[in-house]
C-alpha cells in the first residue's frame, strides 16, 4: 500500500469492525465506573423525584448537578378548568415528590389557585403561545432568579411543544411529558 503523507500507516479506517472497536472503546471510557453505593444512592434518589433510574442518571449526566425543582405546567396534570379536579393519580405522586414543586398555567386558569392545590412554592402564567424566542428565555429567567433557582436543577413536566420551547429557551435541565412521569407511558416518536 502506497501510504501518502501523514498516513501513520496504521488499520484502515474503511474497516467498518475497526471504526465500531474505536467508538465502543471511547464510549466505554467516557462513561465513569460508579462505585456500587453510588449507584445504589442515585436510585433512591430517582424514585424519590418519581423518575426512572435512566431518565434521572441522564438528566444528571448532562446537567452535571442533581435536581432541585420541577415545573409542572397546568396540562401536565390535566387541568383545563378552574374548577376540574386534577387527573387521575397525580394528586398521590406529588404529594410523594421529593423536589420543590412549581406551576405553570395555561390561558385562563388561576395560579395562585391550583398553585394552592398542588402545595407549588410558585405559580404562574406560562408566556402564551406564539411568545418570541427572546421573551419565553427572559420570562424564564426571570422567574428562575425570583425563585433562587439555577436552570439546571429543574425539570420540567409538561405536555405541549410549547411548554418543551419554553424548557429550552429557559435553559431548564430537560422535559419530561406528564404522561410519562404520571402514568410510566411512553409514546412511540
Amino acid at each position: 500500500m502506497n501510504a501518502g503523507i501523514g498516513h501513520n500507516r496504521g488499520p484502515s479506517m474503511k474497516s467498518v469492525g475497526w471504526r465500531v472497536h474505536c467508538w465502543r472503546r471511547a464510549r466505554a471510557e467516557l462513561l465513569p465506573v460508579l462505585p456500587v453505593e453510588v449507584v445504589r444512592t442515585r436510585v433512591r434518589r430517582a424514585k424519590s423525584l418519581g423518575l426512572d433510574y435512566k431518565t434521572y442518571a441522564g438528566v444528571r449526566a448532562t446537567t452535571g448537578r442533581d435536581l432541585i425543582a420541577f415545573l409542572f405546567s397546568s396540562n401536565a396534570l390535566g387541568v383545563f378548568r378552574d374548577d376540574h379536579p386534577l387527573a387521575e393519580g397525580r394528586g398521590d405522586k406529588l404529594i410523594a415528590l421529593a423536589a420543590d414543586r412549581h406551576l405553570g398555567v395555561g390561558p385562563g386558569l388561576d395560579a395562585e389557585a391550583l398553585g394552592q392545590r398542588i402545595a407549588a412554592e410558585s405559580a404562574r402564567s406560562l408566556p402564551p403561545f406564539g411568545s418570541h424566542w427572546g421573551e419565553m428565555r427572559a420570562e424564564a429567567k426571570a422567574w428562575l432568579r425570583a425563585q433562587g433557582l439555577p436552570g439546571d436543577a429543574v425539570l420540567m413536566i409538561g405536555e405541549t411543544d410549547h411548554e418543551r420551547e419554553l424548557m429550552a429557551a429557559g435553559g431548564l435541565a430537560g422535559f419530561i411529558t406528564g404522561t410519562r412521569y404520571f402514568t410510566g407511558e411512553r409514546h412511540a416518536v
